[in-house]
């Protein structure tokens, strides 16, 4: 048993070690609606204000490296420069006016540089581009609700509720109603929340937004590719936080035309029955 658990372990160190060593495809690659085995990236953007924000955060980790290694180095002179060996004589120097104003210019000029790409994403992302599909979204313990609501010329919105299913892949992501928008069109989602609070959070499009009890927040996509992609409640939100995924389906505006006109018959089905019951 021992030798059994022994070799166990090795062969998921020497796998480990083996994905950290080598630049895998598999270990590398970032999931496409969803988190792959060994990710070492983000999931892959689509929507133009996630990509900008993987551009954005990769630049500051090259920055944040670049002035790591320049410190380092800075440390290393130091310590050869300026020990006692090479210094039998310490320097009295107090002030020197370059370094002074070096230190002070620079780190502003580095600031300076990251503000300008980090406001210009802020402001994509506050903007308020006229809505193609409008959709409510309602945090509940422990569940979803989606609300479409009536589009013009249209004879009427729906409803449904989105759990957790169990039985599908992948575990713990799925859920058993998806919300479903059109692809290259504007998403507008309003989230809020019927208790506590919740957190509406889809990587794929580079987007989190909070539902907060009595407050209507605003948050919008327009996805370039069609699939299916995976979110999670990313705010702590009680027991069965880990059990509150999103799914949303990008389809073509074809088949959404399609979903939704058996949506308004399916949901709104349920939906009378519901009001029957609370009626009796």
């Amino acid at each position: 048993m021992r030798t059994t658990q022994a070799q166990h372990w090795s062969l998921r160190g020497a796998a480990a070690l083996g994905a950290l060593l080598v630049p895998s495809s598999i270990a590398l690659a970032a999931g496409i609606g969803q988190p792959e085995p060994w990710q070492m990236d983000r999931q892959v953007a689509v929507t133009a204000e996630a990509h900008d924000l993987h551009v954005f955060e990769n630049w500051l980790h090259w920055l944040a490296f670049g002035i790591s290694l320049f410190v380092l180095a800075l440390i290393v002179y130091c310590i050869f420069k300026f020990n006692e060996k090479a210094n039998p004589t310490p320097s009295r120097t107090t002030h020197n006016t370059m370094i002074e104003v070096a230190w002070t210019i620079i780190p502003v000029l580095i600031l300076v540089a990251v503000a300008i790409p980090s406001f210009r994403t802020l402001r994509t992302q506050l903007s308020d581009p006229k809505a193609d599909v409008m959709v409510k979204v309602i945090g509940h313990a422990w569940y979803w609700s989606y609300e479409y609501p009536t589009a013009e010329g249209d004879k009427g919105g729906f409803t449904f509720d989105a759990n957790v299913d169990e039985d599908k892949q992948p575990k713990l992501l799925a859920t058993d109603n998806d919300m479903v928008v059109p692809v290259g069109k504007v998403v507008k989602v309003q989230v809020t929340s019927g208790d506590v609070i919740h957190s509406w959070a889809m990587p794929s499009f580079g987007g989190k937004i909070d539902a907060i009890p009595g407050r209507l927040n605003q948050w919008w996509f327009r996805a370039d590719r069609e699939g299916t992609y995976h979110g999670q409640c990313s705010e702590l939100c009680g027991a069965r936080h880990a059990y509150m995924p999103i799914t949303v389906r990008v389809v073509s505006e074809q088949a959404y035309a399609e979903w939704l006109t058996e949506a308004k018959t399916k949901y709104a089905a349920i939906d009378n029955g519901s009001r029957l019951a609370d009626a009796r």
